[in-house]
């Protein structure tokens, strides 16, 4: 099926920056930020189910292709990660969110994690606790990053683990 003939022409002639390619559809995208306002591109789909969006906020922004899920992040969105709610098309110059449109109707799961090797797949830990040696409480270990993770090993291997050794105190 060729990208052009996905859509009829009433459902789409009313996006902003519509462009029609032989193997993709694109039109402006946005996603907005309280902290950073909105950011703009250009969201490509693809006959395939792919959606990747090329990143154009500044003019020294060199992301590119970038999955719905990466570009939500790029753009400081925060928050819950529902990127169908987060990014918006212009329709009418009336922000739409993706949901909203009928351009979900060929998104495909799997054709988008293939396109970046783990990328766009949520890596996340649950805070984990020990209990202290000398007192007795016990202290949440925050595991959001890579270094968190490797303070929570740390103190867990360590025999007698105390709070001053606590590392979100200091």
């Amino acid at each position: 099926m060729a990208a052009s003939t996905m859509f009829n022409e009433e459902q789409i002639n009313k996006m902003k920056g519509l462009r029609r390619e032989p193997d993709f559809i694109e039109v402006q995208c946005g996603c907005t930020s309280r902290k950073y306002g909105d950011t703009i591109g250009k969201l490509k789909i693809f006959a395939n189910g792919q959606f990747l969006i090329d990143c154009v906020c500044t003019t020294g922004c060199k992301e590119g292709n970038m999955t719905p899920y990466d570009f939500e992040k790029h753009s400081g969105k925060d928050g819950a990660r529902k990127w169908t709610h987060h990014i918006w098309v212009s329709i009418d110059e009336e922000k739409a969110p993706l949901h909203k449109t009928v351009l979900l109707k060929y998104y495909k799961h799997t054709s988008n994690e293939a396109s970046t090797s783990c990328r766009g797949k949520r890596i996340f830990h649950r805070d984990e606790f020990i209990r202290c040696s000398r007192c007795k409480k016990e202290r949440r270990f925050r595991m959001r990053t890579k270094e968190e993770c490797r303070i929570y090993h740390d103190a867990l291997l360590a025999r007698r683990w105390k709070c001053v050794n606590w590392p979100y105190d200091k």
